[in-house]
Parts: C-alpha cells; sequence; structure tokens
C-alpha cells in the first residue's frame, strides 16, 4: 500500500515581485587588478592552468553558490573566454542565482523570513527552470546546458552576468550536481523527479568523460565541501578504471582547494579520525588521497570575493 505524497496542486506561487532580494547585481566586482589577497600558491596554480591549457588537459573547477553570491561573475565568464576554465561543476542552488539575476537583477532570500511563512522558495519565475530543464533534457542535454541556453535565448535583461549563459555561448560545459529536495525549484508542481535525475546524471557522465582528461591538468575546488569532493572522487574512478585498461595512467595532476576552514601547514597528510576535520572531505579526498599517486595539491584559506579574483588576476597574467 503506498505511502501518502504531498500534493503540489495545494501549494501558493507567488512572484519574484513580491519577494525581498537579499542581493542584486551591485555585489558584482570589476575585472581590474587585485591587491587585496596574496598568497604564494596562488601564482603556481596560475602557471599550472596556464599550461594545461597549452597541452589541452582539463582545467575544472568545482565550486559552491557562494562563489557567485560573491559577486565573481565576470572573472568566472573571463577565465572560460580565456580557455583558462574548461569545464565548471556547480551544485543545484548554482543556477538558481545565476537564472535569478539574470532575470531580475536579484537573488538570495531570507530562509528565516520565508520559512516561517510558508512562501521560501515558492517563486514563479525561479520555477519556470524545471520547463527549461525538461525541455533540454528532451534534446539530450544536462542540466547546465539546458538552463543555459534557456538563458543565453530567452529574455532575461541581466544575461550578460549570466555564467551559465556564457559557458553555452563559448561551448564550455558547466555539470550541475543535485540533491532531489536540496533546491528551491524541487518544491514546484512542474518539478519531475525523473527528469531532474536524468538531467544531473548526464552532466555526471559529461564530468567523468572530462576527467579522462585530466593527466597534466588542474581542478579547483571553491567552497563545495561535499557535491566537489564527492562527485570527483567517484568519477575520477571511473576515468581511472578506463585508462588502466588502456595502459595509461591519470595521477601527475594538480589540486587545490580554496575555503575558509584553516587546516595548517600540514594539510598533505590526512587527519587522523579522532580529529572532526578529518570529516572535511575536500582535505582527505581532493588534497591528500586522490593525488597520492604523483599529484600535487595546495590549500588556500580566504574568503571567495578576495580568492577568485586573485587567480584571475594571476592567471591572466601566467597566461600572456
Amino acid at each position: 500500500m503506498p505511502y501518502p505524497q504531498f500534493d503540489r496542486s495545494q501549494l501558493r506561487l507567488q512572484p519574484l515581485a513580491h519577494r525581498t532580494h537579499d542581493l542584486t547585481l551591485d555585489i558584482l566586482q570589476p575585472l581590474e587588478p587585485y591587491p587585496r589577497f596574496h598568497h604564494p600558491h596562488i601564482p603556481v596554480l596560475s602557471q599550472r592552468l596556464a599550461a594545461a591549457k597549452q597541452r589541452g588537459a582539463a582545467r575544472i573547477l568545482m565550486m559552491g553558490a557562494h562563489v557567485l553570491r560573491a559577486g565573481c561573475q565576470r572573472h568566472l565568464i573571463d577565465l572560460m573566454e580565456r580557455g583558462l576554465i574548461s569545464l565548471l561543476a556547480m551544485n543545484g542552488a548554482g543556477p538558481i542565482h545565476d537564472w535569478e539575476f539574470a532575470l531580475i537583477g536579484a537573488s538570495t532570500e531570507s530562509v528565516a523570513r520565508y520559512v516561517s511563512s510558508g512562501e521560501f522558495g515558492l517563486w514563479e519565475e525561479t520555477g519556470r527552470m524545471n520547463d527549461a530543464i525538461t525541455r533540454g533534457v528532451r534534446e539530450g542535454m544536462g542540466l547546465g546546458e539546458s538552463i543555459g541556453r534557456a538563458i543565453a535565448e530567452g529574455f532575461f535583461p541581466y544575461k550578460h552576468a549570466s555564467v551559465l549563459a556564457a559557458a553555452y555561448r563559448l561551448r564550455v560545459p558547466v555539470t550541475v550536481h543535485i540533491g532531489i529536495g536540496y533546491d528551491i525549484i524541487h518544491e514546484h508542481p512542474n518539478a519531475d523527479g525523473a527528469v531532474l535525475g536524468r538531467a544531473s546524471y548526464t552532466d555526471f557522465l559529461i564530468f567523468a568523460e572530462h576527467l579522462k582528461q585530466l593527466e597534466g591538468g588542474v581542478v579547483l575546488n571553491f567552497g563545495t565541501a561535499v557535491m566537489g569532493p564527492e562527485v570527483y572522487l567517484k568519477a575520477l574512478a571511473m576515468a581511472r578504471n578506463v585508462a588502466h585498461q588502456r595502459g595509461q595512467r591519470i595521477a601527475h595532476f594538480t589540486t587545490a582547494v580554496f575555503d575558509l576552514i584553516p587546516l595548517g601547514d600540514d594539510y598533505h597528510t590526512q587527519a587522523p579520525k579522532t580529529d572532526p576535520r578529518y570529516y572535511y572531505r575536500p582535505w582527505k579526498t581532493i588534497l591528500v588521497r586522490t593525488v597520492a599517486d604523483g599529484g600535487e595539491s595546495f590549500y588556500i584559506q580566504g574568503d571567495h570575493k578576495d580568492t577568485v579574483p586573485a587567480l584571475w588576476q594571476a592567471a591572466v597574467q601566467a597566461s600572456g
């Protein structure tokens, strides 16, 4: 006997015009020299990105949505335009912020305010992302490409600030890795779990295929403590499985984690299980385990609003 399920037809959706937004496009940072943040590893990473571009190896940037909330859209777009990023991986919140910024020039709602009133996430225009994803899946697209195309080809007054639209224009894959129920568009009556799963799984396979080019490449992880390391770990296992069958290796590459957590200087050895930081996945997965066969890893502690522009500036200089 089936269990009772929530009837989404009972929901009342409201237009975004009724929402108070915490962020507007005023947060966008300019593309200009950035002297406020310095770290000795950033020039090294920038040189590795430039070298990976020259040899045609993967240049992957995995990110949490706070990178967009920090106003780093112009830097990400410019890195893609220069060929310094060959794939961008996001969680499900990233495209939502990107969509709202492109559509109304604002994003982010007060969770405390709107969850109390039962309005959190239930905004008409944001829910239309589900329709764009459905259209894309019918044509074999993943979630990232579906949203990027919808923004690039639709009426979005602020699409110049859209990372996904720029990626669609540049033919740079944006892979979106969701968990069902994690994102506000999953609340909506037009959300189809099968479609969402198909779209995100397509993106996972795109990500895994791209990792086959990781020898001599670079993986950067900005502020995603679960999605980034977990998706990367499984996809790398798949890519290495195929490489080993062909007598090849994916071992010599560079990884870097950018985050706020203080790890100390000895982050090339994973923390013991008695240390709570053992469960911080970027450390043991990205900085230790996956580079143990010949790779090199770096950790840069800092706020995304500082580290992304600093990396962009150094990468532009390194790539000439």
